[in-house]
């Protein structure tokens, strides 16, 4: 059985896992590779995967983590009690191991990995789709130039990121992501646009998302006050709904769908990439799901310390639930990865921001912490200062890629992988950088906790493959909490009371009532 419910004995072992945890005595990482020579090692490993050219990969390095033999097997040893085995192997095979929706969670079988009968229908549907973006891209459907893609959430996040990321060189269709209610978003896309030559994909799993079909009525809107005839003509509609769209006006051939198990922060490999497709090429696409594949398989066939998204779940675990980190970072040394983590934000925050198990138990100390970050070498002229020298312990991701994104002067590459490989030194060792080593403004305490993903390339399936990394580390560290990663209900009361708001009904509190009447928005 994978899950776990409330025996007794299992609960009991989970208890004296982390007990055996946090009884572990906590060297410095300074100590740890003095008493280790072989750390390196141990703790770094590489992962490849079908690439642009032959293969490509990355090196996975945690060894500037405070794991070391004891804490890792006391992890494992927790991941057994958790039966981290069971609940993976449920993933992995269409169970429906998202309890509180009563629902599978079968993004891996967009991947190739699934239920028999779920990657078959993922293939059918992705076959639909790079049938219509063939016949686009032909210009069966007029001259395509610019794609208004509208969605948000995962529906706008995961696209905008490859977008961001693969387009750099060009693209084949110009796209544009927006997600945000606020008009300004929709108006920065139609002054980016030529209505002439504009299609619109309309991205929303249910096809009622209020901020996507607000959104989406004013893009038909613009397209027709532009001299488009037919502004439904002109919609593609990504959805597990299919119906609702056909109702809303799409035609069923431009009607992408999606299967409901897929969430939507795990939907770019579904329909919801069609703009990836569209902008990039199928090619692109294809090489995205070959990457996230890889990595679905390691994830699958591998087991303890030696799966890669379980180990840096373990040392997520460590910080957040051991020694009280409350955020991590993510700096990723690569301008084609700036949004990168905006979509791990997401991913790991949504999934993994609960407070009670899958059982409904209230959870045992602190679940996720908050991922923020952003790009280097910008990072270290601004919030370096504090992971540096600041009163709290943040342990920080580096990505980065060996090969460069430009074409201009190596020294440019060259000095900003110098520069990510020097932090994470710099955040190990410390230092006291005045003239007699005695000044306290200038001392840096060191052991600072870093890890490293040092990529080939940042390629389509390099991407993919990031992606698919972090999917997995999110759904083991939800495995060591016992929580569910695959329901979101948090998003909800928000928008029930906005609904309220607009309905005219609601009971609020008289600062909200005072705001609602000072703009202007109270009956």
């Amino acid at each position: 059985m994978w899950r776990v419910g409330k025996e007794f004995n299992v609960n009991v072992a989970v208890r004296k896992a982390w007990d055996a945890i946090e009884a572990l005595q906590q060297p410095t990482l300074g100590q740890l590779f003095t008493a280790d020579p072989d750390r390196l090692g141990k703790l770094s490993a590489r992962l490849d995967w079908p690439g642009s050219e032959d293969m490509g990969g990355a090196i996975f390095d945690w060894s500037k983590t405070h794991l070391d033999d004891d804490v890792l097997a006391a992890f494992e040893a927790l991941a057994d009690a958790s039966d981290f085995a069971g609940r993976r192997a449920a993933l992995l095979s269409g169970a429906a191991i998202n309890v509180t929706e009563g629902r599978a969670a079968e993004h891996t079988a967009q991947r190739g990995i699934g239920a028999e009968a779920s990657v078959e229908e993922a293939a059918e549907f992705h076959h639909r789709m790079h049938l219509l973006v063939d016949a686009i891209h032909r210009g069966a459907l007029g001259e395509i130039r610019h794609l208004i893609h509208i969605g948000i959430g995962g529906s706008a996040l995961g696209p905008k990121l490859a977008i961001d990321a693969l387009a750099r060189d060009g693209a084949l269709v110009e796209v544009h992501v927006v997600s945000n209610i606020d008009g300004l978003a929709l108006e920065e896309a139609f002054a980016a646009a030529d209505p002439a030559t504009t299609m619109v994909a309309v991205a929303s799993k249910t096809f009622t998302t209020i901020e996507t079909m607000t959104n989406a009525a004013s893009a038909l809107d613009w397209l027709k006050e532009n001299g488009v005839v037919d502004p439904y003509g002109r919609v593609v509609a990504l959805t597990a709904a299919p119906d609702k769209a056909v109702e809303w006006g799409v035609d069923e051939t431009r009607v992408l769908p999606f299967s409901e198990s897929v969430g939507g922060r795990y939907s770019l490999w579904s329909s919801i990439g069609f703009p990836i497709a569209l902008g990039v090429g199928w090619e692109a696409f294809d090489a995205m799901l070959a990457g996230a594949h890889a990595v679905d398989v390691h994830f699958r066939d591998t087991d303890g310390r030696a799966n890669l998204p379980l180990r840096a779940a373990f040392a997520d675990q460590l910080y957040t639930r051991v020694r009280g980190c409350q955020t991590r970072a993510v700096f990723a040394y690569d301008e084609r990865l700036k949004l990168f983590p905006d979509y791990l934000q997401q991913l790991e925050m949504e999934s993994n921001g609960k407070r009670v198990t899958f059982d409904g138990e209230p959870v045992e100390g602190a679940t996720a912490p908050i991922t923020w970050g952003g790009v280097g070498t910008d990072g270290q002229h601004a919030v370096f200062q504090l992971l540096h020298q600041g009163t709290v312990e943040v342990p920080v991701d580096f990505i980065a890629s060996v090969a460069p994104g430009d074409a201009l002067d190596p020294a440019h590459h060259a000095i900003l992988l110098t520069n990510c490989f020097a932090q994470g030194a710099a955040l190990m060792a410390g230092g006291n950088m005045s003239a007699d080593g005695k000044d306290p403004a200038r001392a840096f305490p060191g052991d600072r906790p870093s890890a490293t993903i040092l990529c080939d390339d940042i390629d389509a399936a390099t991407l993919g493959a990031l992606i698919a990394f972090h999917e997995h580390r999110t759904f083991a560290n939800a495995v060591l909490l016992g929580i569910n990663p695959f329901d979101q209900f948090g998003v909800e009361l928000g928008k029930k009371m906005a609904k309220d708001i607009e309905a005219g009904g609601g009971d609020f509190d008289p600062s909200t009532r005072a705001l609602l009447e000072a703009a202007g928005l109270s009956a």
